[in-house]
């Protein structure tokens, strides 16, 4: 996400920043969306961190929110919502809650609420979306300041993006995609509503968004994607229903994603991105199948492609790092068992202390924040 200055030890960059002035918005706190880095030539060092950088990061996403002279700054306000739910999140897991001021990012995200349709936008008075809304719930329970919603008009914003056909739109412009329907139950069931939709049409949906591969595309007849995975086989684990999916099948489609050098992809043939820590490993959490990839070896590429310059971790080493990247490295070395970091549950993305605070309200979802591996032929370890 940053401009960062050329650094001697783990990367070197070369590249033309353009910087452009902006006026400052209503306090948005220390949070901001990733940028690109394709424009950046990298030569990587010969040595790569191989420990958690926890105090680098901690800082990195404390200043994320400080580089409002950037142009990139500017082109990810659409993001910020995300933003602040994926610093916020960071910090939880690396224990550093105090490094942002709660009072400040709730006021913030207040501010991108939309009476009107009871929706968050992504940015203050940007309209209202399922991705953004799910954000700022997400945030406001981890900080327990869900009170500060109008409830039932958020839950009624929810309900309205659902289809005849059980699936959802993001907004009121029509798109479908599997990541809307996760995005509804997941934000519903936080906010212990799931009864303001036919949940049964919405598990109809996922399903055939399901593939001969055992993956899940976008839609039905999509190609499958890791991070479309995550999706609908979170939103079955919330609704009690992960039994619908062919876990062997899925399983191996998964584990296939991990390349040579460790770290995994979201679909064939592609690179290995440090965000797949994530989609896929939480995932294979789910379905208990952690043990059928090369964890160690994930461990290994998830801590070469942290910044050990500005702290942050990137999609893969030697890019540049950003709070998007950083929050699913993190959470990715915290289902490989990283004691240092706070425990992560895997179908909701949060700190697995606040979800075991708030189950009581996030009926019917029975099952253990890690269920027990199915039963069944295991793949070998693989030497990577």
């Amino acid at each position: 996400m940053t401009n960062a200055p050329p650094s001697p030890s783990a990367t070197t960059m070369s590249k033309t920043t353009t910087n452009t002035p902006g006026s400052q918005p209503a306090s948005a706190p220390a949070t901001a969306a990733p940028s690109a880095t394709n424009a950046a030539t990298i030569t990587m060092s010969t040595t790569a961190p191989t420990s958690l950088l926890r105090a680098q990061h901690i800082e990195f996403i404390r200043n994320l929110d400080t580089r409002r002279d950037e142009l990139e700054y500017w082109l990810t306000e659409h993001l910020r919502v995300n933003g602040i739910y994926w610093g916020v999140t960071a910090l939880e897991l690396l224990g550093a809650r105090d490094a942002l001021v709660p009072k400040d990012v709730v006021q913030f995200l207040m501010s991108c609420y939309n009476a009107d349709d009871g929706g968050f936008g992504g940015f203050t008075g940007h309209g209202s979306h399922l991705l953004y809304t799910l954000s700022a719930i997400q945030v406001l329970v981890m900080y327990d300041r869900v009170n500060v919603l109008d409830r039932e008009k958020v839950v009624s914003f929810i309900a309205a993006r659902q289809n005849p056909d059980g699936s959802f739109t993001g907004d009121q412009w029509g798109e479908v995609d599997a990541r809307f329907s996760y995005c509804a139950v997941s934000a519903l069931s936080l906010l212990g509503r799931l009864d303001a939709i036919d949940t049964a049409k919405a598990v109809e949906f996922v399903l055939a968004c399901r593939n001969f591969d055992g993956g899940f595309g976008t839609v039905p007849g999509a190609e499958s994607h890791a991070a479309m995975v995550f999706c609908c086989v979170g939103m079955l684990d919330i609704l009690g229903q992960l039994d619908e999916i062919d876990t062997q099948a899925l399983g191996w489609w998964l584990s296939e994603r991990q390349l040579p050098c460790g770290g995994l992809n979201g679909r064939p043939e592609k690179l290995e991105d440090v965000c797949y820590s994530w989609w896929v490993l939480s995932s294979l959490a789910m379905l208990g199948k952690v043990d059928w990839i090369n964890k160690a070896a994930l461990v290994q590429f998830i801590l070469s492609a942290q910044d050990t310059e500005t702290g942050g971790i990137a999609d893969r080493p030697g890019n540049l790092p950003d709070v998007f990247h950083t929050l699913f490295g993190l959470a990715g070395l915290s289902l490989l068992g990283d004691s240092t970091l706070g425990a992560i549950d895997p179908t909701y993305c949060m700190p697995r202390a606040v979800i075991d605070r708030v189950r009581p309200k996030v009926a019917p979802r029975t099952g253990a924040p890690v269920p027990p591996a199915v039963t069944g032929p295991k793949p070998a370890q693989r030497e990577l």
